[in-house]
């Protein structure tokens, strides 16, 4: 008989909720960054093992709603809490617990799921910071099991997902056993070309950029060009996203490449280039056909 059931992760924003889920996976399938709500769809990884899968649905990062696109977030979560078999409530051990970590764990509460609660980064802390925050944890009075992890070093990630396994429901796998996501692949390419894009536009682009995959073209076993679209809101983050002399948007393809490259599995030619439209976030029309349901 196997087992097999989903399981939603959630958390403020940068708890590292992403790099939890590709360690859990085995491979990126959520792109991770330092800058807060870089997650926008509801991404969802497999992991099996044995006569266990677990689907891992990393959230939106909960916030409150001001533009088409973040209300389409926060519909998101709900919707992923109703059709969920437990929660994994993921907390930043160095920032410890504040007025989000208990918001979102009384959402928790009211959706009635098991919840898990993991307290990750835990190889930046000392011990004795270790065990303070795992007071302040329990003090959340959200779950019966908490698990001091670091997503990044994998340390303790193997006994959370075994805990996890055992909430599992009996039933067939949801996923083939060697699928680990449920993203067209075409997201998840146009995914890792933001994340490059964010990671070298911290500061100066963090929400106002998509980008969209226009051709992917297997010229052979060797070679895949890559034809990618990057929105911006305004012509001064075009500036930004293409640099002096281009500096900036060759940087960011040559990163971008090499995630494609390992993605692939074969060389990558990538063909990046930046468009202007205002106010692309509360436009439902380009939101629909972008995926952000």
């Amino acid at each position: 008989m196997s087992n097999a059931g989903f399981v939603v992760l959630a958390g403020r924003p940068n708890v590292g909720k992403s790099t939890l889920i590709n360690a859990i996976v085995g491979g990126k399938v959520a792109i991770v960054s330092d800058r807060p709500q870089t997650t926008r769809r509801a991404i969802r990884g497999v992991c099996t093992n044995g006569e266990v899968q677990l689907v891992l649905v990393d959230l939106p990062g909960v916030q409150r709603p001001r533009d088409a696109l973040t209300e389409r977030m926060a519909r998101r979560v709900q919707a992923e809490l109703a059709g969920s078999d437990a929660a994994l409530l993921v907390l930043n051990g160095e920032q410890g617990v504040g007025p989000g970590d208990r918001f979102i764990a009384q959402a928790l509460r009211d959706s009635r799921l098991p919840v898990v609660l993991a307290v990750n980064k835990i190889d930046r802390l000392s011990p004795a910071d270790t065990v303070a925050v795992l007071a302040q944890a329990n003090e959340l009075d959200v779950a019966q099991e908490i698990f001091p992890i670091s997503a990044r070093t994998g340390q303790g990630v193997a006994t959370l997902v075994a805990h996890l396994e055992s909430l599992m429901p009996d039933g067939p796998f949801l996923f083939g056993i060697e699928e680990r996501s449920d993203q067209p692949h075409e997201v998840l390419l146009a995914e890792l070309i933001r994340e490059a894009v964010i990671k070298r536009t911290f500061h100066e682009v963090p929400h106002a950029v998509e980008v969209v995959i226009e051709e992917v073209d297997s010229e052979s076993e060797q070679l895949t060009r890559v034809r990618a679209l990057i929105w911006v809101e305004t012509p001064s983050q075009k500036g930004i996203l293409i640099g002096a002399h281009g500096a900036m948007i060759k940087a960011i393809g040559i990163a971008a490449r090499k995630e494609l490259e390992r993605e692939l599995g074969c060389r990558v030619h990538l063909e990046l280039s930046v468009r202007v439209r205002r106010g692309w976030r509360a436009d439902e029309g380009l939101l629909d056909r972008l995926g952000i349901t």
